[in-house]
């Protein structure tokens, strides 16, 4: 009988080497950047997929067929042209600019009164119920007194923004503040330093993390609201735009739309992770 003929099957695959399967984690354990593409486009592919059964779904059903436009494919082409015209990224621009605003006067508000109640105890204790009642006020129900307040449609929007962004920025920074070694502060102290010279020597670089941190927090939930805000009286920005989707039954456009407002905010919270990243000392976020 001939080696080959002998030999059992096991030690023939072990002699073949490895299997591609094998092959595949192995790469994927040694290069983890290979991994994250794989993981990430297996998962946007069930996402897909997802998607093309709801939108098959609605075209089977004559009850639904009317909004089949829902469906990838509809969706693709429509946005496929509309990435060739000004008017989504006049919306685009419109958009950013107000989160701007609105982050701009969050973080204006929140940093220093995080900082403040972080800091100095009595205040953390007396303002702990208000805020924490405020924050669980959903920021669409100021939206009325938002709109007897200001003058324009757009200042009430970016009043909008930043009542619901100044709370994940107070609270982060105000835990970044707790969680400083009070030995740096009293070393701080014992040579001399001011309390300007500790707010920008010491408390801020010890905090920047946790502040990038909560205008992270602060961006996914602005961007939220930042749509329904725009179905007020406005003329421009995503949320006007699928608004005006709906209103003449373009579902196909509507869909387009937040296929666009998905991307974006997308990128935005891949913005915020480099930064928090950027000014961590352990390089982890």
């Amino acid at each position: 009988m001939s080696t080959l003929a002998s030999e059992s099957p096991v030690a023939r695959l072990g002699r073949l080497g490895p299997r591609p399967g094998a092959r595949l984690a192995a790469a994927l354990r040694d290069h983890p950047w290979l991994s994250r593409v794989v993981y990430s486009v297996v998962g946007i592919s069930g996402l897909l997929g997802l998607w093309w059964l709801g939108g098959y779904l609605l075209h089977s059903s004559p009850d639904t067929r009317a909004f089949a436009d829902f469906a990838p494919g509809p969706t693709f082409v429509a946005l496929w042209d509309m990435l060739w015209g000004a008017e989504l990224y006049n919306h685009i621009w419109t958009s950013l600019n107000r989160l701007g605003l609105g982050l701009m006067w969050a973080a204006g508000i929140g940093v220093p009164l995080g900082v403040a109640v972080g800091y100095f105890r009595t205040l953390r204790e007396i303002t702990h119920v208000p805020f924490q009642f405020l924050r669980m006020v959903s920021p669409l129900s100021w939206m009325p007194i938002a709109i007897l307040f200001f003058a324009t449609w757009n200042q009430a929007i970016i009043f909008l923004i930043g009542i619901a962004a100044v709370w994940p920025i107070t609270f982060a920074t105000a835990h970044g503040v707790q969680r400083i070694d009070p030995l740096w502060l009293k070393v701080a102290r014992n040579m001399g330093a001011e309390h300007v010279q500790m707010l920008r020597r010491i408390i801020l670089p010890a905090i920047a993390q946790d502040i990038f941190s909560g205008i992270r927090l602060a961006v996914g939930v602005a961007w939220i609201v930042l749509v329904p805000a725009e179905f007020l009286g406005v003329t421009s920005g995503l949320g006007y735009a699928i608004n005006d989707a709906r209103d003449t039954l373009s579902y196909d456009t509507l869909a387009a739309i937040v296929v666009v407002i998905g991307i974006i905010g997308f990128l935005l919270d891949g913005l915020m992770l480099m930064l928090i990243r950027r000014f961590s000392w352990s390089h982890e976020a």
